[in-house]
């Protein structure tokens, strides 16, 4: 029963299922996580992608992307097929839809206590603290691009870190790269750093009958999709050139 799609699509939905939850934990209404703050957000996304691609490995996607921006990155880098790359978006939008519907499940009677509707939102998906469509472009794309970049050389079969994710720690190396993004580049745009994570949940908050919800900002949309692509591809770039 194992696949790259499925490994793939429950890889996704772990990775939206912890993060978007953790997110849910700190700004919905009477949780016991609330106003925990950007660390704890920040540190349950790093665990997500730790477990999404443990989880990711377990259901068949020895590469293990999450991530249609990774995916792309590597097939432009010459070390994935590109025939592989729409079968694996499209697993990973899937994934991403399915773990906003779990998380909005696991939080239902929050919703409601909720009124923020941007805080609802945010649960989903991401939004700019200042919006700007340059500046908001230029960070999602230098974040994927270090997001990329810093994967590409945690795996790498060269250099200090050769060898090291043999042993298992791979997963936990890039889950302390997210971590460091998020600390660091996340102020701005909240780290979207991947189509998925945020177009599949926008998606399924548009969708489902959430209490008192509010629009689904799709004037910002194309934004977190668009710019981590670029990113990917401009990494894809320089990994060729390793």
């Amino acid at each position: 029963m194992a696949s790259p799609f499925l490994g793939e699509l429950f890889g996704t939905m772990f990775l939206i299922i912890l993060g978007d939850g953790v997110v849910a934990a700190v700004l919905l209404n009477k949780s016991k996580a609330q106003n925990a703050g950007w660390i704890v957000i920040t540190t349950g996304w790093a665990f997500a992608v730790m477990v999404g691609v443990f989880v990711s490995g377990a259901f068949g996607s020895m590469a293990a992307h999450i991530n249609p921006a990774v995916t792309i990155a590597f097939a432009v880098s010459g070390a994935f097929p590109w025939a592989d790359v729409p079968a694996y978006i499209l697993a990973q939008l899937i994934g991403a839809f399915l773990g906003g519907v779990i998380v909005w499940l696991a939080y239902l009677p929050h919703w409601g206590e909720t009124k923020d509707t941007g805080a609802k939102l945010g649960v989903f998906c991401t939004a700019p603290a200042i919006r700007n469509v340059v500046s908001n472009n230029i960070t999602e794309i230098i974040g994927t691009m270090v997001l990329v970049l810093g994967v590409a050389s945690i795996f790498s079969s060269t250099g200090m870190t050769a060898g090291i994710p043999a042993s298992g720690l791979g997963p936990f190396l890039v889950g302390a790269l997210v971590w460091g993004i998020g600390l660091s580049l996340g102020g701005p745009t909240g780290y979207a750093i991947n189509p998925a994570r945020d177009l599949g949940p926008r998606i399924a908050h548009f969708l489902l009958p959430i209490a008192g919800k509010g629009d689904s900002d799709w004037g910002y949309s194309w934004i977190p999709v668009v710019a981590p692509l670029v990113g990917g591809v401009l990494a894809g770039l320089l990994i060729g050139a390793m």
